[in-house]
Formats: C-alpha cells, sequence, structure tokens
C-alpha cells in the first residue's frame, strides 16, 4: 500500500543510537529513507526530537535536570540539532524547514490554519518540515510525551495517510521484553485503552517517552482514522523496510 503522506516521529533514543550523542549517522540513514521516499512521490513530515541531547554535547550547565535548565538545554541544542539537519540532509538534496510548536497551538483554530498552509505550502515547494515543540514556552514534551502526542496532532491535522513512531523497541510486547526473555510482540492492536492502562512508565536513557505515550498517540490518530506503526528506529532502513514488510512493528489498526 502506497501512504501519500507520512508524518514520521524520531525519538532521542533513535538520533543517540542508545549514546549520549546524536548520530549523524543515524541521520544520514534517515535521509536516504526520506529522499527514496520523496523521489516516489510520498511526503514525508518528519517530527524530531533531540535538541536536549544536542545541546549537551557543546554545553555542560549546572542542575542539567531541572525544567529551566532543560528549557535552556533545549533552545541551545535545537540550533544544533537543525544545523547537523541542514547540513546532511542537504547532502541528500533534501532542503530543511523548522516547525517549532506546542500542544496549544492545536487548540485555536487561527493557529491550526496557520500551522496547515505553512506545512502545506513547505510541502509544495519541496521542503521537508521538521517539527519540534517550542520548549523555550512548554515544557510538556520535557516533562511527558517525548514528541509523540504532538506527531499525532500533527497527523491528525495534516489529514496524513500514516503516523510512524520511531523507537528503540521493535513494538508493544505482551510483557516488559527487558524483563521477560519470552515477551511476545504484538503485531497488531486495535483496543489501545487496555494497553494502555497495563503498560509500564519505563523510558529510554535519553528520551523523556515510553511505550504509554506512543499508545496515547496512537489512541489520538485511531480516533481520526489515521494510523500508527510503532518500530524500532535503530536498524538501518527501518522505514523502507516497514513499509516493504520485511520487518516486524506493532500496528495500531483503524
Amino acid at each position: 500500500m502506497m501512504y501519500n503522506r507520512i508524518v514520521l516521529k524520531i525519538g532521542t533514543s533513535t538520533l543517540t543510537q542508545g549514546t549520549t550523542r546524536i548520530s549523524r549517522g543515524k541521520i544520514e540513514d534517515i535521509a536516504h529513507q526520506i529522499q527514496q521516499l520523496t523521489e516516489s512521490g510520498q511526503q514525508v513530515i518528519l517530527v524530531s526530537s533531540g535538541a536536549i541531547a544536542a545541546a549537551r554535547q557543546v554545553v555542560k550547565m549546572r542542575n542539567s535536570g531541572s525544567i529551566k535548565v532543560k528549557q535552556a538545554l533545549a533552545s541551545i541544542g535545537q540550533v544544533q540539532l537543525m544545523k547537523i539537519y541542514q547540513e546532511v540532509f542537504g547532502d541528500y538534496d533534501l532542503p530543511v524547514s523548522q516547525c517549532l510548536l506546542t500542544y496549544y497551538d492545536f487548540k485555536n483554530q487561527d493557529s491550526k490554519e496557520n500551522i496547515i498552509n505553512t506545512i502545506e505550502a513547505l510541502l509544495k515547494f519541496n521542503f521537508l518540515p521538521i517539527i519540534n515543540e517550542n520548549d523555550t514556552v512548554a515544557t510538556d514534551e520535557i516533562m511527558f510525551g517525548d514528541n509523540d502526542k504532538l506527531a499525532a496532532l500533527t497527523a491528525v491535522l495534516c489529514k496524513a495517510d500514516l503516523l510512524v513512531l520511531a523507537t528503540d523497541t521493535d513494538g508493544l510486547y505482551d510483557s516488559d521484553p527487558k524483563i521477560n526473555p519470552d515477551a511476545m510482540l504484538i503485531e497488531e492492536v486495535k483496543d489501545l485503552q487496555v494497553h494502555i492502562e497495563q503498560v509500564g512508565e519505563s523510558k529510554s536513557d535519553q528520551g523523556s517517552g515510553g511505550m504509554k505515550s506512543k499508545l496515547v498517540a496512537g489512541q489520538i490518530a485511531q480516533e481520526a482514522s489515521v494510523p500508527t506503526w510503532i518500530l524500532n528506529g535503530n536498524p538501518s532502513n527501518f522505514l523502507l523496510n516497514a513499509l516493504a514488510q520485511k520487518s516486524q512493528f506493532t500496528k495500531v489498526v483503524v
């Protein structure tokens, strides 16, 4: 099946490949895949975390766990992160643009229309929209969802055909695979509320999200009839392989 418009959310754990630094190799992998998709006529909107991780590569601050310092780090790191995206994606003839949003922007009708108009214009002129939360004025992403909810809201607003949440696991399991070696991957799920109530709050070392935030995001998209895939973003060509049904992951069916 061809998905004409895909919202791809990349978490910090994927961008850092489990380390403390942004992986240019992983960003090259993402660029290669988006290039392949755009050349086949598909549109991609990228929702990217990683600003705080990018900042920590160039600056050290005291009390780095406090919200105020994290906001400062996000402000510093957003510039660094976009610089990497611009350099790497430029090598693949993918001009990029930055869109900083907050959840509140999706509650105001004028703001929603401005978001849609901007993204549609960017896509029309072949610019890749890269969305992140504006952590200078909002702390939701820092504290809770690691951009999962923001990606879902974007997918719904922009009438995407598919929402892809790339993380550091293959998807949703019937139990915690870090504890139970016999945990089984759930390849299709529809009743998300049951799993939202059951899943734990574990998060990656670098990211602020977890499986629960991804299921909540999937629920937002599901209510608007947008399917969601939760998959492992660490392997090369993770998205192309998923689209070609060459890998296992979790599909939230609508």
